[in-house]
């Protein structure tokens, strides 16, 4: 099947194009060798992992602020882990996070070949909920950002997704129109059925094959996007 009339694709950024698992895991590795020895970093993923996710959600709805998510993910991590360590080292931790983040740059396998693709065909954007500054910083340095017209971010855009007005936001930028466009992303909630109720197409990257509605399109791997555009 392939979409038709669709001018404008719409990509989320971490876990959709850029390697947010592995990108963070490095970072976490090179704090920890310099600080935390002793802790091993598979442990300390194996529990930061979903507590992220869960401290994600709640950013996305507003239920706590940009500062609260740094910190409360190390915190119920290490908690998790029986590891003490003073707030001082946690604030500083989460510092150091994020300057470190975006140093690595894995894209997910097929990232620069699908954007190669599509971008003789299509105009290509971002709209992601991550941090302005950081999200700028990964998309120049793992060099995709010559792909794309226009990066929403929740930030400028005053939402996050599944938000409708951020998707308002991005099509205002792009000056597109949605009928003509689509999204793309990992998460189903924000990502997917927030551009379908907000009236965009949209598929869900599912690379680990998790649960689906049956009325949800998925692609397991980028390149899986040349069957539907």
């Amino acid at each position: 099947m392939k979409y038709k009339n669709i001018q404008h694709v719409f990509f989320d950024l971490d876990h959709t194009l850029w390697d947010f698992d592995k990108n963070s895991e490095m970072a976490f590795g090179t704090i920890f060798k310099q600080n935390h020895p002793e802790i091993a970093i598979a442990d300390f993923i194996e529990k930061y992992a979903p507590i992220n996710q869960a401290c994600w959600k709640l950013y996305q709805y507003d239920k706590i602020t940009h500062q609260e998510l740094r910190y409360k993910r190390l915190k119920e991590s290490f908690d998790a882990l029986n590891y003490a360590i003073s707030d001082q080292a946690i604030h500083q931790m989460a510092e150091d996070y994020i300057t470190l983040l975006p140093d690595n740059n894995h894209l997910f396998d097929g990232a620069i070949e699908i954007l190669e693709y599509l971008n003789s065909k299509y105009q290509l954007h971002i709209i992601t909920n991550g941090f302005a500054n950081v999200q700028y910083k990964k998309i120049a340095n793992s060099k995709i950002d010559t792909y794309f017209k226009t990066i929403t971010n929740s930030e400028m855009a005053g939402v996050k997704k599944p938000n409708p007005i951020i998707y308002q936001h991005a099509l205002d930028l792009a000056k597109a129109q949605k009928e003509h466009s689509i999204m793309i992303g990992d998460c189903l909630e924000a990502d997917v059925q927030g551009a379908l109720d907000f009236g965009m197409e949209a598929l869900f990257f599912n690379p680990n094959k998790e649960y689906k509605p049956e009325n949800i399109i998925e692609i397991n791997h980028l390149l899986d996007l040349k069957n539907y555009l």
